[in-house]
């Protein structure tokens, strides 16, 4: 089980790439316009995304940080600095799925929670915290339609027939990801 982490934590980094360089397209002004969506605004919405990530990847480390990662709601309200922070935090829930004794299945993850701390063992918790990621892309994916940045294509996985796909490998190599970095020993 803990062969299928990895790839999903690559393709997790991947489609947040995707994402950001597509947001990088608008003005800070359609960033922040306020759209009928949850979070109100794409940056926000993105930045939701970030925070859920410090929370979750910090438990999945070990070293859980509890509320503290929801304060402030909005804190890169400037593209840049929030796609650097989203792919420091990309590369930490990578590197945690590379450590065979961090991503055991069966190893309990403890959360930080207001009301006290909550255990689930670490593929639950790894898969909850992917399942998030989807949903809020495309929800970013949905709000980007509205302006007239084109969304970017989140569907795609890694799979062997298209490693060198136009869609693929110019990214990877941006990101200065290998194919031997996604399925190293799998």
């Amino acid at each position: 089980m803990t062969q299928l982490f990895v790839p999903q934590a690559y393709n997790n980094a991947w489609s947040n790439y995707r994402l950001h360089r597509a947001c990088g397209g608008l003005t800070a002004k359609e960033l922040t316009q306020a759209r009928p969506s949850f979070f109100g605004s794409i940056i926000a919405t993105l930045n939701h995304i970030l925070i859920v990530d410090w929370f979750y990847v910090s438990a999945l480390e070990g070293a859980c940080i509890g509320s503290a990662a929801f304060d402030p709601e909005v804190p890169h309200p400037e593209l840049p600095a929030l796609r650097a922070a989203q792919r420091e935090v990309d590369r930490r829930l990578i590197a945690v799925t590379e450590d065979a004794t961090l991503s055991d299945p069966l190893r309990i993850v403890r959360m930080l929670r207001d009301s006290g701390v909550q255990e689930e063992r670490f593929d639950r918790t790894f898969l909850h915290l992917i399942q998030h990621q989807i949903h809020h892309r495309g929800q970013v994916h949905a709000l980007l339609s509205m302006t007239t940045t084109a969304p970017p294509q989140l569907d795609e996985f890694y799979m062997a027939w298209d490693a060198e796909a136009r869609l693929r490998a110019p990214d990877l190599a941006e990101m200065g990801v290998t194919e031997d970095d996604i399925w190293r020993g799998r």
